[in-house]
């Protein structure tokens, strides 16, 4: 008897009659989703199937799949890495697979469908990102790189959603300490009637859901809605040590802890096999409920203890430090300030000097000066290498300048957190330094409290050194992580990028024509891999738009037929079809008109990477829509900073979404020796093309030109010809077959 999840009799991989469903996304950049796209749709054509791709990014869903379409599909592959709603697909046999698999692999993909397992809802069948999902892709090499890529998008997607609680929160507890705060023995203190007490208040209550947000979203992004209430009340535990007596919560790093628990508790539930009368419930009460408990009591019982235990030795061991040399006890108290920033670490050391404050204001001039340090070095970082941040993290910078200079240690955590590895430590040699300079200068503190604002309202005495202090540790602070992150490729989207190759199984040539191989090609736009609402791509059409084949006479020709037309629907202003046909466009002009003869260069004299950026700019600044020739080459540089737009065979795509440019421009040269462009395959690039839109076109405008080119560079005999043109108009025939 035949499964109403199983193909037709007698259809099989490479035969006619099979009807077959995609979906395409990835969250850093545009090309893997839409070369996925075209390359499953081009492999299921050439066996003689139908199918239909949807992809899915930032500009919403397109060629969405319908019920019908998913009610008369025989096999349904998700190539993507990225969460995609699979509950539409309970009953039919589910592929799940990383987005580089769907470019390098379509026709295995296509065999392998009919053997995937029937997805039966949460917890079976496709399962997601762990085990399920590895079965599901049908092994393959890719198995600990997948869960390299699943871990470093859950932390950023913590990270994503954790920034605005803590810009929020801090800034309003910095603008009312700055406007309502009196200094006091106890601080800066605002009285209890006034308005900014109530201001302080409400930032406190956004800066105290900073951690559970944190770790709850890390918790959703491995595990969906069913992971984010134990992911919160997690997070909240470990924030709060007085649920596991403690006089300090387990800070960030516990949120980090308690995110992953939660996320892969949920994981390991869904997997248990339940009656089907319970499965609706599982989601919204027993998953929920057993998670949250077995969390909840396992950090309180269980880590809490080590937490507690932990902030009881450090205390003690510190006041064994009394009397010890000044600079030896402000290093071990920079340290420990700049560690885990409002972590047990942390309020040890804080603790420990503001006890101090009325016998030894020393010990809190010590604290004092690395309090600041953290926020203050990673916000300096980002205005001396802009382009090493994306845009979020840029704005963040600025807020934790703000929030350094009124002792807000906590304005750096979303640095810590995105780069453990390198903020700590550097943000550690940084607070080391201020301490050791502030203890070696007898710097006092005369109230519990840190950072500029404590001098400038009178409470520190030797206000120069204390200055001194703060300012060299800044610095070293900035320029540790600049370095860490230069050696170690830190920069925003690096660490995607290499995620993103080691999804694919590694970067190379990808066999098949015209296929553009390597994961990570066109990097992050926005910075924030994993989040649910992240930069994506636009899409595809379907393929085959007939019934199945074999149901009709003339169905493998009305298959062709729909792939044909659908794909010339959906390219707009004149981009090829399959057939050859090209709608005509103005003589001269290419893309919509935003590649011109003007913008075309036959060769490129720069013999590197950076020279050709600028090279480039130069060439799209003689359209006069360039406003700042040198602000796009630093808002180009900023994006390869972010991933290489070197996308392997010889190509490279640079782009920048700049208000240095008043239109949408494009440019194109060629490099006949090839230029280093980092690209994955480690080809050299020959065909440079460079995109500029100002920012309020950055968003269908700018997607829709990479994805024009992007689908048109596939193609070997294009790229040949493109190479072998004679002149800028053979060049420009070419190119006018894009649109």
């Amino acid at each position: 008897m035949t499964s109403p999840a199983d193909p037709p009799n007698g259809a099989g991989a490479s035969g006619p009659g099979l009807k077959l469903l995609a979906v395409t996304a990835c969250p850093t950049g545009i090309a893997h989703t839409y070369m996925a796209a075209e390359k499953l749709a081009q492999a299921a054509e050439s066996l003689g199937h139908s199918m239909k791709v949807e992809t899915q990014g930032s500009i919403g869903a397109e060629n969405v799949l319908s019920d019908n379409d998913v009610s008369q599909a025989d096999g349904i592959i998700i190539a993507a890495d990225k969460d995609v709603d699979r509950s539409r697909f309970v009953g039919k046999r589910v592929l799940v697979v990383g987005v580089a698999d769907g470019i390098h692999r379509p026709q295995r993909l296509i065999e392998q469908v009919l053997d995937a397992p029937v997805y039966e809802g949460d917890g079976s069948g496709a399962g997601r990102g762990g085990a399920s999902g590895a079965a599901a892709s049908g092994g393959g090499g890719g198995g600990g790189s997948k869960g390299r890529s699943v871990t470093y998008k859950a932390l950023m997607n913590g990270v994503s959603y954790m920034i605005p609680f803590v810009v929020v929160g801090g800034l309003l507890i910095a603008v009312s300490l700055a406007l309502g705060g009196d200094t006091t023995s106890k601080g800066i203190v605002i009285p209890d009637d006034s308005f900014w007490k109530t201001v302080n208040d409400i930032g406190s209550v956004g800066f105290e859901l900073m951690i559970p947000a944190l770790s709850g979203y890390i918790a959703y992004a491995i595990a969906d809605r069913p992971a984010l209430v134990p992911g919160m009340v997690g997070g909240w535990i470990a924030a709060h040590g007085e649920l596991y007596d403690s006089e300090a919560g387990a800070g960030f790093i516990g949120a980090i802890v308690t995110g992953f628990l939660a996320g892969y508790l949920v994981l390991w539930i869904k997997r248990v096999k339940v009656p089907k009368f319970v499965q609706p419930i599982m989601p919204i009460i027993v998953i929920p409920i057993v998670a949250t408990s077995a969390l909840g009591l396992f950090f309180i019982y269980v880590l809490g203890e080590p937490i507690s235990w932990v902030f009881e030795q450090l205390t003690d061991w510190l006041g064994g430090l009394t009397g010890t040399s000044a600079a030896v006890l402000g290093i071990i108290l920079g340290l420990m300030i700049a560690f885990d920033m409002g972590g047990p670490v942390n309020k040890t050391a804080f603790l420990f000097g503001a006890g101090l404050v009325s016998k030894n204001p020393e010990v809190m001039g010590a604290c004092a000066a690395a309090i600041p340090v953290p926020p203050l070095g990673q916000g300096l970082a980002t205005l001396l290498r802009r382009r090493m941040f994306d845009d979020q993290e840029r704005e963040t910078g600025l807020a934790g300048l703000f929030m350094g200079f009124f002792g807000i240690t906590e304005g750096a955590i979303p640095f810590a957190a995105a780069r453990p590895a390198r903020v700590i430590p550097a943000n550690m040699v940084g607070g080391a330094v201020a301490g050791a300079i502030a203890g070696v200068a007898s710097v006092e503190d005369n109230v519990p409290h840190g950072g500029p604002i404590v001098a400038v309202l009178g409470a520190v005495g030797g206000v120069p050194m204390f200055f001194v202090a703060v300012v060299v540790g800044t610095a070293v602070t900035a320029l540790v992580t600049i370095a860490l992150m230069s050696v170690g490729g830190g920069a925003v989207g690096a660490s995607a990028t290499a995620g993103g190759a080691a999804t694919a199984g590694g970067a190379g040539v990808v066999g098949g024509a015209g296929v553009v191989g390597g994961a990570g090609v066109v990097g992050a736009e926005g910075g924030d891999s994993g989040a649910p609402s992240v930069m994506g791509e636009p899409v595809l059409a379907e393929v085959g738009g007939g019934g199945r084949a074999g149901e009709a006479s003339g169905a493998a020709g009305e298959a062709a037929g729909g792939a044909a037309g659908a794909r010339k629907a959906v390219a707009p202003q004149g981009v090829a079809a399959e057939t050859g046909e090209v709608e005509a466009v103005p003589a001269g002009q290419v893309l919509s008109g935003y590649l011109t003869e003007q913008t075309v260069k036959e060769r490129l004299a720069a013999d590197g990477k950076d020279a050709a950026i600028r090279e480039m700019a130069e060439l799209l600044a003689v359209t006069g829509k360039v406003a700042d020739t040198a602000e796009l080459v630093r808002a180009a540089f900023a994006r390869e900073d972010q991933g290489t737009t070197g996308l392997g065979e010889e190509i490279a795509i640079p782009h920048a979404k700049t208000d240095a440019v008043t239109a949408p421009v494009v440019g194109f040269a060629r490099s006949p020796e090839g230029i280093e462009w980092g690209a994955p395959d480690g080809t050299k690039a020959r065909l440079v093309f460079m995109i500029a839109v100002p920012e309020a076109d950055a968003g269908d405008e700018h997607l829709r030109i990479l994805a024009l080119l992007s689908r048109k560079l596939m193609g070997v005999e294009f790229r040949e010809r493109l190479l072998g043109a004679g002149d800028v108009g053979a060049i420009l025939g070419v190119l006018g077959e894009i649109g």
